[in-house]
């Protein structure tokens, strides 16, 4: 979007549309025509009877955004016909008593901001730069690219944030959803972030009356659970099957009225979660933590509409098919090779399922991330989110496709996470797919469950946030906290002297675990102590500096990381002897069972994983 799009022709220059902020030193792309002037130094041409202060539209001419008529444009919305698209239940943040930002009430006097240069006016370079554009230096948008995954919220959390550019005029777009608290109340910069990612197969806006299925309340189509470490070294986009049988609880739901309500639960295909009964996306959210056990920070969802939107607006996202396609019903034709492809064509791609594979959802999970690779290369290798024009398109497609939840209804809170993400390199981004298998009680196969010999490995992985890449980073840390805890001579099991506590393990868990220590390893100095005062994630050992010998030696009983080994203090027992302290945590799965975390993905789930940098032919 350039100045002529916005009402403001005068032949400007977009460069010129960059202005120094006094409070950050850091130059910023001022879009809005109304937003506030300092007075120009050289004498002004004459106002027009009826013009606006500052040189803006004067009677008869458009304020809104591009719209070329004489009537303003709602802030933020192009005035295109198909932009109706309509929305899952929430607010805009006008509806939410926000006040609208950068326009000055009617009448109010504007506040002092950078000169604006008339054209037959000499050029004037503001304090503290010379010539006319600013000086180059590394592009700040750069950090708001998000290496994310996702068929449609995914990639539109990447250019809601590069939208940051102008927040201000951006913040009406989105709608907001409550949480309905099945969220952890919303991400956190210093610990792990995990975004709840859902594609609807709602048919709303123009031209998507042949995708998903007729009349459909807007269910989870595509849904992703991504999980970035709390280094932000690495991530996880974990694609869940839309036919995947699970337990959907009971869900507390704010109503589009605002009343609230129970949704009782049910055992059925995950897609129900969202749409079916009035569930909304804290259903999702609430199924997700019930199947995984791990709760989502936010979520954000997305329909059709921003894929051919976003593919739109990057100019194109170039992919490759092993043979040649031709599909009536997605109405997709390929020839073998490689294509750029966006809009209309885009979503055909990542919607058709017979051009691929078994013509299932799960082989079309496989080209979903392919694509979303692609994309993801797309934006890191052209300038896109260095180019004014291509960031206002992404913003604007981005966030008018998008529904949030309460946690973040403003731009800048997106902005907050998509600095956070933006630290993440691409070829760190892993994706995977539950592992599932065929529903036995089927006897004609649609629908698939959890794979139990493999899907726990991968949530764990996921909650001691270990990377399916294998950063070197992480392996690192690892390796020194054990070696640093671990390394030494082990006191012999009669030797060692221990307290157990239950801080999280199930009901009667000290007690199996002093009885196995005695009978089993020959700890026959343990003594059950009874129930923790806090519940502990972890399983900790803590000892004093001189019970070193008999730590290690119990850690190796245990099956225990050195990061669960905590040097402190003894406490004394029940015969007043020095004595450690073991603390069993929510990890305690049972006497006998490793304490140690995974430290890295197995082989089979590393063959079922691909990242964002590799290019791959969907087939």
């Amino acid at each position: 979007m350039d100045a002529q799009g916005r009402g403001r022709g005068n032949d400007i220059d977009p460069a010129d549309q960059w202005v120094l902020n006094p409070d950050t030193g850091d130059y910023e792309l001022r879009l809005n025509h109304s937003a506030p002037q300092r007075p120009a130094p050289s004498p002004r041409r004459a106002r027009s009877s009826g013009g606006s202060p500052g040189g803006g539209a004067g009677p008869g001419k458009s304020s809104g955004a591009g719209t070329g008529s004489g009537t303003d444009a709602p802030r933020g919305r192009s005035g295109a016909s198909g932009r109706t698209a309509e929305r899952p239940a929430g607010r805009r943040a006008s509806e939410r008593g926000t006040p609208e930002r950068g326009t000055p009430e009617r009448g109010a006097p504007e506040r002092e901001g950078p000169p604006r240069r008339r054209r037959d006016a000499p050029e004037e370079p503001p304090a503290g730069r010379r010539g006319r554009r600013p000086v180059k230096k590394k592009s700040k948008a750069k950090k708001a690219l998000l290496w994310t995954g996702g068929t449609m919220a995914f990639v539109v959390l990447a250019t809601a944030v590069g939208g940051y550019l102008y927040l201000e005029h951006l913040n009406d777009n989105i709608n907001t959803v409550s949480d309905d608290g099945a969220s952890t109340g919303g991400f956190q910069k210093d610990k792990a972030i995990n975004i709840l990612l859902i594609g609807t197969d709602k048919r709303t806006g123009a031209g998507n009356e042949g995708y998903g299925d007729k009349g459909s309340a807007g269910h989870a189509d595509t849904t992703l659970l991504l999980h970035v470490s709390k280094d932000r070294t690495n991530a996880t986009a974990l694609s869940i099957p839309r036919d995947l049988i699970v337990d959907i609880p009971d869900c507390p739901t704010t109503m589009e009225d605002g009343t609230e309500k129970t949704i009782p639960g049910s055992r059925g295909r995950f897609n129900t979660s969202l749409g079916q009964n009035e569930r909304t996306p804290s259903c999702t959210m609430r199924t997700v933590t019930e199947l995984t056990g791990i709760t989502p920070d936010n979520f954000m969802v997305a329909d059709f509409n921003a894929i051919k939107t976003l593919t739109t607006a990057v100019g194109g996202v170039d992919v490759c098919v092993a043979e040649d396609v031709d599909d009536p019903d997605s109405k997709l034709q390929l020839t073998a090779g490689t294509h750029k492809i966006e809009g209309e064509e885009a979503l055909a791609f990542v919607r058709t399922r017979h051009a691929w594979g078994n013509q299932g959802d799960l082989d079309r999970i496989k080209v979903q991330q392919q694509f979303l690779g692609a994309l993801m290369r797309q934006l890191k290798s052209s300038d896109t989110l260095t180019s004014p024009t291509k960031m206002v398109k992404l913003a604007e497609a981005g966030t008018e496709a998008l529904t949030v939840d309460s946690q973040l209804d403003s731009i800048n809170k997106l902005k907050d996470l998509g600095l956070e993400l933006g630290k993440l390199n691409i070829k760190n981004l892993a994706f995977i797919t539950l592992p599932v298998k065929d529903n036995p009680a089927e006897t004609v196969k649609a629908t698939v469950v959890v794979d139990e010999s493999q899907a726990p490995e991968i949530f764990d992985l996921l909650k001691n946030d270990v990377s399916f890449t294998e950063v070197k980073q992480q392996e690192k840390k690892e390796k020194a906290a054990v070696a640093a805890r671990l390394k030494g001579t082990k006191a012999p099991a009669s030797d060692v002297r221990v307290q157990v506590l239950n801080g999280g393990g199930p009901s009667g868990s000290a007690q199996e675990t002093v009885s196995w220590l005695q009978l089993n390893e020959g700890v026959s100095k343990s003594e059950n102590a009874g129930n923790a005062d806090d519940t502990l994630k972890k399983t900790t050992l803590e000892y004093a500096p001189e019970q070193a010998d008999q730590a290690r030696r119990l850690a190796d009983i245990l099956g225990m990381s050195g990061s669960g080994m905590k040097p402190g203090e003894s406490v004394t027992n029940s015969q007043g002897l020095p004595t450690m302290t073991l603390t069993l945590g929510e990890d305690f799965k049972g006497a006998g069972v490793s304490l140690t975390p995974p430290s890295k993905a197995s082989d089979d789930i590393k063959k079922s994983t691909s990242t964002a940098d590799k290019v791959e032919c969907a087939q």
